[in-house]
Order: C-alpha cells, then structure tokens, then sequence
C-alpha cells in the first residue's frame, strides 16, 4: 500500500499535536478562568453576608408605642430593599446582576424577601433551603481583658461573633443558573442568590475566541510545518534529482555536501560513493565490450575472407562446400553481433558518431518493402505514407533500425498475417509505425523488451534466429539521433512500433 507523502504527513501529524495541546489548554485554561470567577464571586458574596449585619435589627429594642412594630418592620423592610438594589450592581459587571434576598430573624420568621424576580418562588424555596442547611453560629465568646496596669474592671468588651463560614453551592432553576451562600447571626438569618448569567456570557466570549483562535493557529501550524519539512527535505529532493538524471550518460552526477545538513551527510556520501562504484563498473564493462569487439573484429574478417575464398575452391555441391557455407554463414552471424555490440558500446559511452546527411524515408521504406516482398511473400502489406518525407540523420545507421524493426515484423509474425507502415511528420519530428499480426505479448515481457540480450518466453522464440540485441541498438540509435523507439499499446493479436526522429537534427 502506498502511503502519502511524507511531507503531507509531517504537517498533519504536527498539526494534530499542536492541536491536542491547544484543545487541552484551552480546555484547562477555561476552567481555571471559570473557577477563579466563581471564587472572586463568592468572596465578594461572603463580604456582603458580612456587611449585611448592620441592617439586622438589635436583639432587644423594645417598642416604643402600639404603633411601633409595624413602623419598625416597614423601616426595616425599606433598608433590605435598598441594600438588595445595592447587590445588584455590587458584583462586578457593569449592568444589573439579578439577585435575591432572604432574611429570617431566630425563629424562622421572613424578615424580608425578594418578589421581583420571575421566578421568585423557587429562589425564595432555594435561599430557604439552604439556610435550614447551614449550622448555627457558635456561642459568644469573650476575648479575655488585656494585661494593663490601669485597667478598668467595670469596661466589659463586647462578645465577639464569629459566625461559620459560609458554604456556597450553585443552583439551578427553569430559567437561570444561580450561586447561593447562607450565613446565620445570633439576631438573624441571611441569605442572598446571585445569578451567574453576567459569568456565563463572559465564560461563552471567551469559549468563542479559543473556537476561532485555535483553528486558526492550527492553520498557521500545519502551513508552518509544511514549509519546515519542505526545508529539511530539500536534501532527499536534490538526490532524488540527481537519482533521475542517473542514466549511462549520467553516471559522473555527484551530490555537493557543503550546504547539506548532518544528518544527510552520510546518506549523500553513501550515494555518492554507489555512483562511483557503478560509473566505474560500467566503464569497464563498456570498454570490455568495445575492446572485445574490437580485437574480434580484425580475424572475423580475415575467417570470412579465408572461408570464402576456400569455397570457391571446392567442388560445387559437395559436403566440404555445403560445411563451409554453413560456417560461413556463422562467421557472418558473428560478425554482425560484433558490430552491435561495437555500437552499444560507442553508444554506453555516448561516442556513437553520426554522419548526418538528409535522408530520403519514402524511399527507405520502399527499399524495405521490396525485402518484405521477397522474404515473406505470403505477408499482406498496407502502406500509409507519401513521396518525400525527409530527416536529417545517418542513413546506414537508419537503414539498420528500419531492417531491424521490419525483420522483427516478418519473424513474430502469424501465419498468413499482414504488415502496415504508417507515417506522420510534424515541423518539427517524423513518425513511422510499423505494425504486424502477432501474438499477445505478455505485460512482464513488453517492460523488458528493449533490454539487452532478453527474448522473452523461450517456448516463444525457440525457433526464431536473433540474440536480443537489436532492439537496444535500435532505440539506442534514435536516441542518439534525439529521437526514441517505442513499443505502442495496441489491441489483441497484433504489436506496433514507432520510430520517432527530429525533421532538423541540433547538434
């Protein structure tokens, strides 16, 4: 399985941590955020408990008149409302907090209670709730006198109250979420219920700014890791370039390590020093092809010349004249595997020399059908070209691609079966397409066609003359050319290929 490109992963993954670390923070940041509100509101709710004992009334005023009570309950009433309107705006936020009241004296009566809120009820049940939760003041105790010389028996201080902290819950109701505390003094009971509505709007802006500022900084990461692993993989580029450009003529490339990084040093190093291994290899492989070729060359020729003058010799129909034919025949078959072999290696080493001359293709190709014609009679021949299609290039080394190609049209072809020519010339290159009823070629077959010394299935070729040379020195003669040989895709039974040449050849 194929997996993406490692580039692409880089960024992903480092987005994917930066974002689990940004969700986490964010996540641990907002609560903390939340938390420490919470706790500033209920500092602030233990100070009003605390500042609300003055508005209590004392413990044993007794009245002045019939009328009194109520005076006193109305004026006492007046002063929890306006210390209620106080709360209102008293717990931080610019607008009106939604808060409510409950004061009960000793024995559980309602001193005063809020009725302005919607849900005034069930905050009244909630404030009352808690205060039967919340645990009675501890007895009055007196801080014992100071040491003095001079004190004054008769100076008695009065007992200090220290009521229990307050417990602080939050409660909710149908319409609001609400933080309630209780305190409980020896002439009273209070309560008060502060609506969290002004922190919940705060908590939400805040919930919005990481949802929007998180994706974003994730963008800016995956981006920045993108353009990082695109920096820290230049190296794996440049060699993967250099790996590219590695053909026979490519050999002498080497990686510069003077701006690599450390830890592509040794790779870079390793590869380089595999190119000097091959381009050495190769260089004496090709100039022991050469070589050979060459020190052949020289007594093929004299045993051709030897072999033929010894034919004319013996007696026409004999047994020696029908063995020195067939060895001569041998010796010609040797000799035209030296010339290609010669070639190939002039070509391995990019000296293949041409001798450019314009080249007359209709009239090649009219040459090679009159060998068609005479060798394989029974083939049907379709042409498909004009009068006077020209390129410049080697005429021999040309003649030697066109025979090659036709001769391997008339050997795999079928039985009864047929050849076309097809030609099509640009301004700029010719193209020649040879094709001929053949087998199907096997897929592992067709990417190996073109190597050296391969013929594929042998059961296939069994009976077909050749060495597996002549299509590498074919394609290897269009290219030297600037041009290319191919093996096109056709339909089932038949095989097609192109010879494609520059119409002005650029030295």
């Amino acid at each position: 399985m194929k997996l993406p490109s490692f580039r692409l992963r880089l960024a992903l993954l480092s987005a994917a941590l930066a974002g689990s670390t940004l969700v986490g923070f964010g996540a641990v940041s907002w609560f903390q955020i939340y938390n420490a509100k919470i706790s500033r509101l209920d500092a602030e709710l233990l100070n009003h408990l605390m500042r609300a004992t003055p508005n209590f009334p004392p413990p044993e005023e007794p009245p002045v008149s019939a009328a009194s009570p109520q005076r006193e309950s109305s004026r006492h009433r007046e002063r929890w409302q306006f210390y209620e309107d106080s709360l209102s705006y008293a717990f931080g936020t610019n607008t009106k907090t939604p808060v409510a009241l409950l004061v009960l004296d000793t024995n559980n009566n309602i001193l005063y209670q809020s009725n302005s809120l919607p849900a005034d009820v069930e905050v009244n049940r909630l404030l009352l709730k808690r205060l039967q939760l919340t645990p009675l003041a501890p007895s009055p105790k007196r801080e014992p006198p100071p040491l003095t010389s001079n004190r004054n028996p008769s100076f008695e201080p009065p007992p200090l109250i220290r009521p229990r902290p307050p417990q602080f819950v939050t409660e909710q109701t149908a319409t609001a979420v609400w933080r309630i505390g209780a305190a409980k003094f020896p002439n009273a009971q209070i309560a008060i219920a502060v609506s969290l509505q002004a922190v919940d709007q705060e908590m939400a802006t805040i919930r919005n700014i990481f949802l929007v500022s998180i994706p974003g900084a994730l963008l800016l990461v995956a981006v920045g890791a993108w353009l990082v692993s695109g920096g820290a993989l230049r190296p794996i580029r440049q060699l993967t370039g250099v790996i590219q450009q590695v053909t026979v003529k490519g050999l002498d490339q080497r990686i510069p390590i003077g701006t690599t990084d450390v830890e592509f040093v040794e790779l870079i190093q390793v590869f380089n020093l595999m190119l000097s291994r091959l381009e050495r290899s190769f260089t004496q492989a090709s100039r022991f092809s050469g070589d050979a070729a060459h020190e052949l060359k020289t007594p093929l020729t004299i045993l051709q010349g030897e072999l033929e003058r010894t034919l004319q010799q013996v007696e026409p129909g004999s047994e020696v004249q029908q063995r020195l034919s067939n060895l001569l025949d041998e010796v010609r078959r040797l000799s035209g595997i030296m010339r290609k072999l010669l070639l190939l290696s002039l070509a391995d080493a990019g000296k293949m020399s041409l001798y450019l001359v314009e080249v007359d293709m209709s009239e090649l190709l009219m040459e090679m059908l009159e060998d068609v014609e005479m060798l394989a009679p029974q083939l049907t021949v379709q042409t498909d070209f004009i009068d006077g299609l020209r390129v410049k290039g080697d005429r021999d080394l040309l003649i030697q691609v066109l025979q090659n190609l036709f001769s391997n049209a008339i050997k795999y072809n079928l039985t009864n079966g047929w050849i076309q020519i097809r030609t099509h010339q640009t301004p700029t290159n010719f193209h020649v397409t040879i094709i001929n009823a053949s087998k199907d070629i096997p897929l592992s077959d067709r990417d190996r066609l073109f190597d050296r010394f391969y013929r594929g299935d042998p059961s296939r070729n069994r009976k077909i003359e050749g060495i597996g040379l002549g299509l590498s020195l074919a394609r290897e003669i269009a290219r030297a050319h600037r041009g290319d040989l191919t093996l096109d895709l056709t339909s089932s039974g038949q095989t097609a290929f192109t010879l494609t040449l520059p119409v002005k050849l650029q030295n």
